[in-house]
């Protein structure tokens, strides 16, 4: 089984941004987050990466390889760890 990274690109004061992380710690999913509250410089790594400006992002994955979910709503991240589940990946 392989063992996957999450990051979480989110703000303080983010309502969307919690859901997603308390969703992820009730699911006992461990995660790293990237605060871009006031650093303009990681939205800009937002925007080369994946053309948006906007969190949270969830990024899924292990060394450089990742996937993301830029959509608003936990249920897409539900999806995409219930599709990452169905293919055998465990997430550290």
């Amino acid at each position: 089984m392989t063992n996957l990274k999450v990051v979480v690109w989110a703000k303080q004061g983010c309502s969307y941004c919690g859901e997603v992380k308390s969703y992820l710690e009730t699911e006992g999913i461990d995660y790293q987050t990237i605060d871009v509250t006031e650093h303009d410089e990681f939205r800009d790594i937002l925007e080369v990466k994946y053309g948006i400006r906007y969190v949270p992002v969830v990024e899924i994955g292990q060394g450089n390889k990742f996937t993301a979910v830029t959509e608003l709503g936990v249920e897409h991240l539900q999806s995409a760890l219930e599709k990452l589940k169905n293919e055998g990946v465990q997430l550290s």
